[in-house]
C-alpha cells in the first residue's frame, strides 16, 4: 500500500463525524503532548511552520508554508506534509498531505466547539471567505450539523458563486452577499476564514450568534474588530482552542484583551467551565494536537471501522 497520500486520499482517510470525534479523544488523552510549534519567517514573505506531536503510539510532525504572496497566482498558500510515525518502531507509517489535514482539522475543531458551546443553535451559516478553509467549512457544516441554508461573503466574486454551487450540489440554499456585517443579523453561525489581511467583522452579533474567527493565527493577523471582541468578553462568551492563543490569537491580543483568562476548547469539551452565555466567539489559531488527531483518524480508519475511537465528540 502507498503510504504517501495525496490530497484525495488524505480526505478520504479523514471523514467530518470520525475526524471530529478524534478531536474530542485528543482533548481527552493525558498522554497526547504538542510541543511549541517552531515559527519562521522566509527571505520571501512566507511563513515555515514546524508542528510535532506524539501520544502513546503515534509521533507526527506538521511541515508546512504559508505563502500568502501567492494569492492570486494560482498556486496554493499553504502547502507541506504531516508526516506519521510509529513512536514504538519509529517506522513512518503515512505522509498525509498537509494542506488537506489542515483545511480539514482547522474545520472539524470548529464544528467540535459548536457542538458543545451552542449545540440548539440553529438558523443560516454565514461564511466570510471563500478558499479552502471556507470549502471546509461548508463541508464539515453540511455534514454534521442540522444546516438548511449558508450565506457566503467575499471579496472574489467568483470565489463566492463556486461555494455557492457546491453548497447548493450539498443540498442547501445558498446566498452570495456583499455585507458581511449586515448579514450577521440574520444568520447566529458565523465562520471567518479570510486572509486576515483586514477586520471584516465590526459591528455586535446577535445575542444567540456563535462566530468561529480561524483566519487570523499570528499576533499582527485580525479578522475581528477590537470593540467586536470585547464586545464578546463583556457580554458574552469567548473561547480559545487552545492555551497557545494567549500569544498567538491577533484578534483579541490588538484589543486589549487578556487571552490567557478564557476558557480552551478542552476546558470546554471536559465540561469544567460554565456553559456558555450570550453570544460566543471561538477564537481558533491551530496546534499540532488538531494534526494529530488527523493522523490516529486516519491510521483508524486504514486498520478497520472497529478501531475507531469510543469518545463520543
Amino acid at each position: 500500500m502507498n503510504d504517501v497520500l495525496d490530497a484525495a486520499a488524505t480526505a478520504a482517510c479523514l471523514p467530518w463525524p470520525a475526524l471530529t470525534q478524534e478531536l474530542a479523544a485528543v482533548l481527552r488523552d493525558p498522554s497526547v503532548q504538542a510541543p511549541t510549534r517552531m515559527v519562521q519567517a522566509l527571505p520571501a514573505g512566507g511563513t515555515l511552520f514546524l508542528m510535532p506531536a506524539f501520544d502513546e503510539t503515534l509521533a507526527i510532525t506538521k511541515l508546512i508554508t504559508y505563502t500568502p504572496g501567492n494569492i492570486g497566482t494560482g498556486r496554493p498558500t499553504i502547502q507541506g506534509d504531516v508526516v506519521v510515525l510509529d513512536g514504538t518502531t519509529g517506522q513512518r507509517v503515512r505522509v498525509l498531505d498537509g494542506p488537506t489535514v489542515t483545511a480539514r482539522r482547522t474545520a472539524a475543531v470548529s464544528l467540535l466547539a459548536a457542538q458543545h458551546l451552542v449545540p440548539q443553535l440553529r438558523g443560516p451559516l454565514l461564511i466570510v471567505g471563500a478558499g479552502v478553509q471556507g470549502q471546509s467549512h461548508l463541508e464539515a457544516f453540511a455534514a454534521c450539523w442540522d444546516l438548511q441554508e449558508v450565506w457566503i461573503c467575499s471579496r472574489s466574486q467568483h470565489s463566492a458563486q463556486r461555494l455557492a454551487t457546491l453548497a447548493r450540489s450539498l443540498g442547501l440554499t445558498a446566498r452570495v452577499v456583499t455585507d458581511a456585517n449586515a448579514a450577521m443579523a440574520r444568520c447566529p453561525l458565523v465562520v471567518t476564514c479570510t486572509p486576515a489581511t483586514e477586520v471584516v467583522l465590526r459591528v455586535p452579533p446577535r445575542d444567540d450568534s456563535f462566530v468561529a474567527a480561524v483566519g487570523a493565527f499570528t499576533p499582527r493577523m485580525q479578522e475581528i474588530g477590537p470593540a467586536l471582541c470585547r464586545h464578546f468578553a463583556e457580554l458574552g462568551t469567548v473561547a480559545v482552542d487552545t492555551s497557545d492563543a494567549t500569544h498567538e490569537a491577533g484578534d483579541l491580543l490588538q484589543a486589549g484583551l487578556n487571552v490567557g483568562a478564557f476558557p480552551t476548547l478542552e476546558d470546554v469539551v471536559r465540561g469544567t467551565v460554565a456553559p456558555a452565555q450570550g453570544p460566543v466567539l471561538f477564537k481558533s489559531c491551530g496546534w499540532a494536537g488538531w494534526d494529530l488527531a488527523a493522523a490516529r483518524c486516519a491510521v483508524r480508519l486504514a486498520s478497520g471501522p472497529d478501531s475507531a475511537p469510543s469518545v463520543a465528540a
